[in-house]
């Protein structure tokens, strides 16, 4: 964890459940290591919830490293790849095959498969000021050989950039000033395997938030001329996890950005400013920290930076992340294009199944759009590639209504099975899961009574039908499984395991749903060859979000069918656009016939 003390976030934590789904260990890791548990964005659907954990930056990397060096026939060694061992079977078709990797004190270490995951070390610099210096981040060498190496074998590179936040004293904090930041009552694990996290709800700590104002925005304004990385970061920084300068010259209509102070462990002395990430002079973030509201007299221990590495297009890797140019090399995490934790860890397990399931001859995991985050993600690098850090959101995703957060362990059960990443307690635990929300959902979907004899039973008025059945009555948000238990019987057992239990309300809630969603899917096949007008206003349809109106506007697809097939276009976006093709060829006829 070398940058944020924190884990998951909304689509973040979607890809933390499929890692836990797939047998990934850093969900596990962080229940046992978190110090404050949160669940993001429960305004809206349990779909797009996001899991989120404050993490004890120590206790994950002593757990992580515990459970690494005791892994079974796992052999770990320390020390600077510089080179590959390349072989080339066939001269006359110019292919290459990596047999293994060559030491910097130049030991070779001969492998059948070889994965790179070289984070933003790759040709590394960091940016404080107008200074520039070589390293990978703070105190570390870069990987410059490598990255050579990797330019002469012709792969196509680009360069990327990001930041980190100053660190502050957290004993010179006001926190009065500041506004506290709670964890949920009842914490969430990320992972499947756990029904609690290790730590009691009080025992959580605190987070705060602050924000800016006019003062700390002109400190960046005034020195703006004296940053170098802001300078040139046009078209490679994070759009969607901005440097603090980037919000101000982005955003001039705003007079202040949020500040969320997170402590990096239960006895760290130090606090991560979430947002206030810049790389300007540090004796200026100084002077930047104390004008805002509780930092006043805060003492920075480490001033923020910039950090600008090398990256491959995406586009090269096959869909299990093998390059296309070097059989038997593989590529993952931000050598790819990606920021963040998640993301790379994602990648990294998708990259390690398959090159054990090539060296055991097992069915590759090939992870696609319709089943998980993890097949968007890899998705959209292996056909669109990237330009900027590539982060994950839920508007990525066009199912979203299935791939949820619960019920990532069920997806990825047969594909994690037929791919052997998964271990016997993991797929029992599945498999029992399945068979208790099967039988109590068959027991719900078969009773069925009329309105007035639930309505008698529940005290509660429900909408206009004859009847309904006991799951269609928990589809509604006022009504629990608890209410329904003291009618139904053989349901009630559900509440002692209160995941499952809220597993059943969620697919309730969502079943009629995705009936919908299917039914709008087969009219929006049906009229796929419907041509979408030249002068039809995207800004002007409600319902269609900012970000499938930028899709519409960069492709420009010619019907509903090639609109369809654009990554991100949701079923709802397409069948908002699919009425308003109906109504503009409408409107066209009508205004024909009266002329």
């Amino acid at each position: 964890m070398a940058c944020n003390p924190s884990f998951g976030g909304i689509g973040k934590g979607h890809l933390i459940r499929e890692i836990d789904a797939l047998d990934g260990i850093c969900a596990r890791i962080c229940d046992k290591s978190g110090v404050q548990y949160k669940i993001l964005n429960r305004k809206k659907g349990p779909a797009v919830w996001g899991l989120r954990a404050q993490i004890d930056r120590k206790l994950y990397k002593q757990l992580i490293q515990e459970t690494l060096l005791s892994y079974p026939r796992l052999t770990v060694m320390e020390g600077s790849v510089e080179n590959l061992l390349l072989h080339q079977p066939d001269m006359d078709k110019n292919t290459h095959t990596c047999k293994g990797i060559i030491l910097g004190d130049g030991n070779a270490i001969e492998a059948s498969k070889v994965i790179i995951t070289t984070g933003t070390f790759l040709r590394g610099a960091i940016n404080i000021g107008l200074e520039t210096r070589s390293a990978g981040r703070m105190g570390d060498e870069p990987s410059v050989g490598l990255a050579k190496i990797i330019e002469d074998c012709g792969f196509r590179m680009g360069r990327m950039r990001t930041g980190t936040p100053p660190r502050i004293d957290k004993s010179t904090i006001d926190f009065s000033k500041c506004q506290i930041m709670r964890g949920d009552d009842n914490p969430t694990p990320f992972s499947f395997m756990n029904s609690k996290v290790f730590i009691e709800p009080s025992q959580q700590m605190l987070c705060h938030m602050t924000h800016t104002n006019k003062n700390t925005h002109k400190i960046i304004e005034d020195t703006m001329h004296l940053n170098y990385h802001i300078r040139e970061e046009s078209g490679t920084a994070p759009r969607y996890c901005p440097s603090i300068e980037s919000k101000i010259l982005k955003f001039k209509d705003k007079n202040s950005h949020q500040i969320w102070l997170e402590p990096e462990g239960f006895d760290a002395p130090l606090i991560y400013p979430q947002g206030l990430s810049c790389t300007m002079p540090a004796e200026y973030q100084q002077q930047l920290v104390n004008t805002i509201v509780g930092l006043e007299e805060a003492k920075i221990t480490q001033p923020g930076y910039g950090v600008e590495y090398d990256y491959i297009d995406p586009r090269q890797l096959k869909q299990t992340l093998e390059t296309k140019l070097i059989h038997s090399l593989y590529f993952a995490g931000q050598i790819n294009g990606t920021t963040g934790y998640e993301e790379a860890a994602a990648q990294g397990l998708v990259a390690g199944v398959n090159a054990a399931c090539s060296v055991l001859d097992c069915p590759p995991l090939l992870l696609n759009r319709t089943d998980s985050y993890i097949g968007v993600l890899i998705d959209d690098l292996t056909t669109l590639g990237t330009k900027e850090p590539y982060r994950m959101f839920t508007g990525r995703a066009e199912f979203r209504m299935s791939l949820r957060p619960d019920n990532a362990d069920i997806r990825l059960l047969d594909k994690g099975k037929a791919s052997g990443c998964l271990s016997k307690e993991r797929i029992d635990q599945v498999h029992h899961n399945m068979a208790t929300l099967d039988r109590a959902k068959e027991i719900l979907q078969n009773d069925v009574r009329k309105n007035s004899k639930w309505i008698a039973l529940l005290g509660h008025s429900l909408p206009q039908h004859k009847s309904f059945s006991a799951y269609r009555l928990l589809s509604l948000s006022r009504i629990s499984l608890e209410d329904i238990s003291k009618h139904v019987k053989d349901v009630g057992h559900l509440l002692e395991t209160p995941q499952l239990a809220n597993r059943l309300k969620i697919d309730a809630e969502y079943s009629l749903y995705l009936e919908k969603q299917e039914a709008c899917m087969a009219e929006i096949n049906r009229e796929a060859a419907l041509i979408i007008p030249d002068d039809l206003d995207l800004f002007s349809l409600e319902g269609l979000s900012n970000e499938c109106r930028e899709i519409l506007e960069q492709a420009k697809p010619g019907n509903l069918a090639a609109a369809s097939r654009l990554p991100g276009m949701t079923p709802s976006a397409l069948f908002v656009l699919l009425g308003a093709i109906k109504t503009s060829k409408f409107t066209k006829i009508v205004q024909s016939t009266i002329r």
